[in-house]
């Protein structure tokens, strides 16, 4: 070993077996890209539970409703035939909507004629008292008239003008196979014709399905995505 001039070697000499070891400095920017990267982890799995939870429970179909809502805030829906909100029905027809002539009226507020284009004999009177003890009102009650008589092969033939066209689906509800057909009257009185096939109004609960049947509205289309 070579020694400056004037200095004693011994006085530069390192001695022992040990050397001190320096560590790197620990990198703190590390562990807080980890903690962002489990806490983004974490969020992304809360947001994907709270999304199938929406799909099992449905919560998306009410906020499509709402995602299609009208300027006025009420969901686009189809309206139901001759039903009014809030009004009871009874003998199982709905409320009729004031002013609809499609609308089913309660039975009361319908006034039936009766005819008999049959060959049997007191028929007429005995429809027009089961008529009457299911709401109807009664109006005229006889034989059918001469261009009717003995000309309905059919269980029976109900005729209303315009403005009795929610009465006639209702009357037209009490027997089965009955045939509706319209005229020019003004008023909403039914006639109801009895035919050569007739033998019986359907019980209530039958007549009351038969309604229920005819006044059931279309299924509305299920939106796709957009409205």
């Amino acid at each position: 070993m070579l020694t400056p001039q004037g200095l004693k070697g011994k006085q530069y000499r390192v001695t022992g077996n040990a050397y001190p070891r320096l560590g790197r400095p620990p990198k703190r920017s590390r562990k807080v890209i980890a903690g962002l990267a489990a806490l983004l982890a974490l969020a992304l799995i809360g947001l994907g539970g709270v999304q199938v939870y929406d799909i099992f429970t449905g919560k998306n179909k009410h906020a499509s409703a709402q995602a299609c809502a009208t300027p006025s805030g009420k969901a686009l829906a189809a309206p139901t035939p001759g039903a009014t909100p809030g009004a009871p029905a009874a003998s199982g027809a709905p409320a009729a909507a004031q002013g609809d002539p499609h609308a089913i009226p309660q039975p009361a507020t319908v006034t039936v004629n009766v005819y008999n284009a049959t060959t049997k004999a007191g028929l007429a009177g005995r429809t027009a008292d089961e008529l009457k003890k299911r709401g109807f009102t009664i109006g005229k009650v006889g034989n059918a008239p001469a261009e009717l008589d003995k000309k309905v092969p059919g269980t029976a033939q109900v005729i209303a003008g315009p403005a009795g066209a929610g009465a006639s689906t209702l009357l037209s509800s009490q027997i089965a196979g009955a045939t509706a057909t319209a005229d020019a009257r003004t008023d909403a009185s039914v006639d109801f014709v009895i035919g050569d096939s007739y033998n019986a109004l359907l019980d209530e609960t039958q007549a009351a399905a038969a309604l229920a049947l005819a006044t059931k509205p279309s299924p509305t289309p299920t939106a796709t995505g957009s409205c």
